[in-house]
């Protein structure tokens, strides 16, 4: 988050880096980045003549270098942004020569997505010396809860961890389609209203009691007619909940377990940074560890293993969701 409120703070001062290459697995900031400069860096009567969108798919290096190389018109500087410039990757290197000595009046943005240079090579030295190197990683499960959180801090509104869990549990670790439906909520929920899991229902459509969240809780807990109904739900539903994702759940989930079954310290603290999990989750480990001992939670880990291999046709043919699901609740009965 540095490096962005640094290259922010250039733009807004209009002290630009010649090169800005963004890159990386997680394409959310690439394109927050590069449509901050695009909105920022002109105005509106200077990016007629001086901004230009070029697509990787449709160019090359040398139209690339080519254009960058032209003096602005009526301006301080011109910019030159390639979204999509990882379909230019064979001949990337390229570009090693206008890098060593890029045009300083113009601002040349590469939206490099899915793929990263190769720090050993030419190119990335010379962005690395003249412009801006920025590596966009892919957040981990257990992170994007936060960064939910610290988003909708930021325009002054507040989220329940349940509320939390329950989006990264339907919509996964997609940054750009999480903030999608968070502005949606935040056209229709006033910032004085905490974001409940009842809200996120109504407005989004995600159910707050038959999830793979609720799924998880009421196996810790044992509660066996709860997971039935869930269950039965999920069958009745199976393109709203895949059974892939309800088996990699629930072996994150007892993989965690088993984690904190060798912890000595279970405080909510503690467990909460050892198992990288909201503080207000630690319970249910802690209910869930008295329910499935250790030696218990190994063989459910195997159990789980082998429905895996089944969903994908090992050891099983023909067996549907509805039938993996009955045997998947079977092994915590």
């Amino acid at each position: 988050m540095d490096g962005i409120k640094e290259m922010v703070a250039d733009i807004d001062n209009k002290t630009p880096k010649p090169i800005y290459f963004l890159m990386g697995d997680e394409p959310y900031y690439i394109d927050k980045i590069s449509q901050y400069i695009s909105d920022h860096m002109l105005s509106e009567e200077e990016k007629g003549f001086n901004q230009m969108v070029l697509y990787g798919k449709e160019t090359n290096i040398d139209d690339v270098v080519s254009n960058a190389k032209r003096f602005p018109m009526m301006a301080e500087r011109q910019v030159v942004i390639v979204k999509e410039a990882q379909h230019l990757s064979r001949t990337i290197e390229n570009l090693t020569s206008y890098a060593e000595n890029p045009q300083p009046s113009t601002v040349l943005v590469f939206c490099y997505k899915y793929k990263k240079l190769d720090k050993r090579k030419k190119l990335y030295k010379a962005v690395q010396k003249n412009g801006e190197l920025y590596e966009s990683k892919k957040l981990y499960e257990n992170q994007v809860g936060e960064w939910i959180r610290r988003t909708l801090s930021g325009k002054k509104y507040k989220i329940s961890p349940k509320a939390s869990a329950l989006l990264v549990e339907f919509l996964g670790t997609d940054l750009s389609k999480i903030n999608n439906e968070l502005s949606k909520l935040m056209v229709v929920v006033p910032n004085t209203t905490e974001i409940t899991p009842e809200i996120i229902e109504e407005h989004i459509g995600i159910s707050k009691d038959y999830n793979n969240f609720e799924l998880k809780k009421a196996i810790g807990e044992k509660d066996i007619k709860k997971a039935s109904r869930i269950i039965d739900y999920f069958s009745n539903n199976p393109k709203d909940n895949p059974f892939v994702v309800t088996i990699a759940t629930l072996n994150n989930f007892f993989i965690q377990l088993l984690q904190y079954h060798g912890l000595s310290d279970h405080s909510p603290n503690a467990v909460s940074k050892s198992l990288g999990v909201n503080p207000f989750f630690v319970k249910e480990f802690s209910v869930a560890a008295r329910n499935y001992p250790m030696k218990q939670v190994s063989r459910i880990l195997s159990g789980l293993r082998e429905l895996d291999l089944k969903s994908k046709g090992v050891g099983a043919q023909n067996m549907g969701q509805s039938d993996l699901l009955k045997e998947l609740l079977i092994k915590f009965s």
